[in-house]
């Protein structure tokens, strides 16, 4: 093989082979199961009780007594991992208790049922083919190792061990060399390869191929790796110390003796000439000229591969756990792979790009983000196959019990076609791994409706509703119901069936605030003008009642009054004049102490503020000014002078008492009109849902809107201490804002900034 051949081997992406990242799912009890079968229909002739550990059919007379019966701290252990599968510190703990017994099948039997939760534990893989070479047979040994680079293929760590393996064990060299190129294939180019490809020199200047050998160092020159000027110098020692027709290929040999051209002797010079003898030469070169030839080929690779090297050197000496661990990683860590994944990204070279996300995916195989970014990528590039394989392996293995995941591979499968794929995972969150979660309820209902199937979707939504009601405190069950009543309504068009949704989500729930909110915001967009606000009341008079017809309490009070607060903002916008006053008695006869405390709060009375006044209503004695004291002159007329700072702002005992200079009041301007206080955009009749609610992703309490800022003074007297308004602002006001504001029914045209904001906001947030 030519120079420029061992250049184009490593430019040809890999093939990944399905049958080495294909993930065999097999459960903690299936596996036990089997095992213990195993065990119990193991022929006790066989020697060292060792044997194929699937069930098979044997004679009846089998001697079951003679298995050792698992001890007690063993079944304890078991007991536990069974429960709970992700405890890893269980595992080790069974582990290591089973090894102390010594006997193949229960060792068996942990170690498969352990690699097939975590399959990428490589030093697990090393240890049960240790047992196995201990206890059991060759091909049981060579099967771990398959099963292990399946598992595991883009470790370097456990090709090293399996060819070390073949290298002691394997009679035939050219087998043990297919080994070695099948790993190289996958972590060939992996910094740290450096593990595998010395074993593969040992192995050839084992067998003393130096042409073998030469080969192996010219591939590595063209690989950034960590230790490349290391495998430099030693190419060239060796280079030094063999002859060149040893270290050429066949392929080199051919093309060196093709171009060899004999010299003719030239005819003046005599034999017995004193000139001493020329250097051979081959091809018009000297034996030096040819090796340095050849050493100045594989320079110009090593050139090469340390200008790569050194754009991503500080990437890789950030990656302080290339292996895999349950341990989290830190943000450190976990950015330097997004960066690194964003560089290769740029180059555009696939194999690359391929290999890094296989390496990452070892390291931060918990972390659902990395194998959403790898089948994404993977879709981008037309690579289908891998992006599935990717998201198999994470929806089955590595991730598997990660909602989002599930999510994302639902929505992907959707987009690729496959509806049934994209059921089954919905299916797999809903039954198994997060029933009622709000976000996969109402994409799994979406999902139904788009595939034509309302009532699944309808089933969906009741299905998520009936294991919320089982709960003792759900809060998702106020806003999946109007996530539910808002799909039938807008999506279905069955606005009777909305209102029933309404009504048993209120009876079940009577103490919700945002249920009745959304119960009311429903009403006034469903009825008509003159019964609209009828219907309205009838609501709100259940929402503000204390107590409920059964006796049961209502609402809180002070979510009553904001009710009642919104109410009253309507009633005097739509109602007539007995709807305003019938509004007004309701809520000064449920709020009335509420109401005066806080009229005392915002307003004090005239005595108490005169003594106030009185404070900071001083004489003020002129000093005499230095030459350093600048400014208007100072009157000590016995009257307090205001300027900038008003009553309203003066704060404190140090501010009361500073010198006030005389400033011409500027002419008085009109006080700024009241705003009117304005139901949520959230409810705006033109927006396609409740925004207000703030999604179901998160729902929390609600949040307070910020009250108006404060005027600065007019005059330069007495500040605005009290600025007009229509109602008192504070936390619990007459006129209180409440969090969730429904507008007004108008057919007025909405801004276009309002809808632009609108429209902005999603209505799912994001796949995972």
């Amino acid at each position: 093989m030519g120079d420029q051949e061992f250049v184009d081997v490593l430019s040809v992406p890999a093939v990944v082979d399905s049958a080495m990242t294909d993930p065999v799912v097999v459960t903690v009890e299936e596996t036990y199961k089997v095992a213990v079968a195993a065990a119990e229909h193991e022929d006790v002739g066989n020697e060292n009780g060792n044997g194929d550990s699937s069930v098979a059919v044997v004679d009846e007379q089998v001697a079951v007594e003679e298995i050792p019966v698992p001890t007690t701290e063993e079944d304890r252990l078991w007991a536990i991992v069974k429960e709970n599968a992700a405890d890893f510190n269980a595992w080790t703990a069974l582990i290591q208790e089973t090894e102390k017994l010594d006997n193949i099948l229960k060792i068996q039997a942990a170690y498969d049922t352990f690699l097939a939760e975590f399959p990428l534990c490589y030093g697990y893989w090393k240890k049960y083919a240790d047992h196995e070479a201990r206890l059991g047979t060759p091909e049981k040994i060579v099967e771990v190792y398959e099963r292990a680079v399946k598992a595991v293929t883009y470790s370097v760590d456990i090709w090293m061990h399996f060819c070390t393996y073949a290298m002691e064990k394997f009679d035939d060299p050219e087998k043990t060399r297919r080994l070695f190129e099948r790993g190289l294939t996958f972590v060939g180019t992996d910094y740290l390869s450096h593990l595998l490809w010395d074993k593969y020199i040992d192995f050839e200047y084992s067998q003393q191929e130096w042409s073998r050998l030469s080969q192996i160092y010219t591939r590595i020159l063209q690989i950034p790796l960590n230790q490349l000027d290391r495998y430099y110098h030693s190419f060239k020692q060796i280079a030094n110390s063999r002859p060149l027709s040893e270290l050429r290929s066949p392929e080199e040999a051919k093309a060196a003796a093709e171009e060899a051209v004999p010299v003719a002797e030239d005819a003046t010079l005599a034999d017995d000439t004193d000139e001493p003898p020329k250097p051979e030469k081959v091809g018009g070169l000297t034996e030096a000229e040819e090796l340095e030839k050849y050493l100045a080929i594989r320079e110009a690779l090593y050139r090469k591969a340390k200008e790569w090297d050194s754009r991503i050197r500080d990437f890789e000496t950030a990656i302080r756990r290339p292996y895999f661990h349950v341990k989290p990683l830190d943000d450190m860590q976990l950015g330097n792979w997004h960066r690194y994944l964003d560089f290769i990204e740029k180059e555009g070279d696939l194999d690359r790009t391929v290999k890094l996300y296989e390496r990452c995916l070892i390291a931060c195989a918990n972390y659902p983000e990395y194998w959403i970014r790898y089948v994404q990528r993977m879709e981008v590039e037309g690579n289908l196959d891998l992006a599935n394989n990717a998201l198999t392996r994470a929806t089955t293995v590595f991730v598997k019990r990660r909602p989002e995941v599930h999510l994302f591979a639902a929505r992907f499968r959707e987009q690729e076609g496959d509806v049934k794929g994209a059921r089954s995972a919905y299916e797999v969150l809903s039954s198994e791994l997060a029933p009622g979660l709000l976000g996969a309820t109402v994409k799994h209902a979406n999902f139904e409706h788009r595939q034509g199937n309302i009532e699944a979707a309808c089933s969906a939504y009741e299905a998520a509703l009936q294991l919320e009601k089982a709960k003792e405190e759900s809060r998702a069950f106020p806003i999946l119901s109007i996530q539910y009543a808002r799909f039938l309504d807008q999506v279905v068009g069955n606005t009777e069936r909305a209102q029933e949704v309404y009504t048993a989500a209120l009876e079940f729930l009577p103490t919700s605030k945002v249920l009745w909110e959304a119960a009311i915001y429903f009403e006034t967009l469903h009825k008509p003008g003159e019964k609209q606000v009828q219907f309205v009341d009838a609501l709100v008079e259940q929402a503000t009642a204390p107590t409920r017809p059964d006796g049961s309490p209502g609402l809180s009070a002070s979510d009553r009054e904001e009710i009642s607060t919104i109410f009253l903002e309507f009633v005097d916008l739509f109602g007539d004049v007995q709807a305003i006053k019938k509004a007004e008695a309701r809520h000064r006869q449920f709020f009335p102490s509420r109401r005066a405390t806080v009229e005392s709060k915002k307003r004090p009375s005239p005595e108490s503020a005169l003594t106030d006044r009185a404070k900071v209503h001083k004489p003020y004695v002129a000093v005499a000014a230095g030459p350093a004291l600048a400014g208007p002159p100072v009157y000590a007329n016995g009257q307090a002078q205001w300027g900038a700072a008003s009553y309203g702002q003066q704060t404190g005992y140090a501010q009361q008492q500073q010198p006030q200079t005389w400033q011409q009041p500027p002419p008085q301007q009109p006080a700024p009109p009241v705003q009117p206080q304005q139901w949520n955009q959230g409810y705006a009749p033109h927006q396609g849902g409740y925004g207000g609610y703030g999604g179901y992703a998160a729902y929390g309490p609600p949040q307070q809107q910020a009250p108006p800022p404060q005027q600065q003074a007019a005059y330069g007297g007495y500040g605005q201490g009290y600025p007009p308004q229509a109602y008192p602002q504070t936390a619990a006001g007459y006129g209180q804002e409440a969090a969730y504001r429904p507008p007004l029914p108008s057919t007025a045209t909405p801004q276009p900034q309002a809808q632009a904001a609108q429209a902005q906001a999603a209505y799912y947030g994001s796949y995972y």
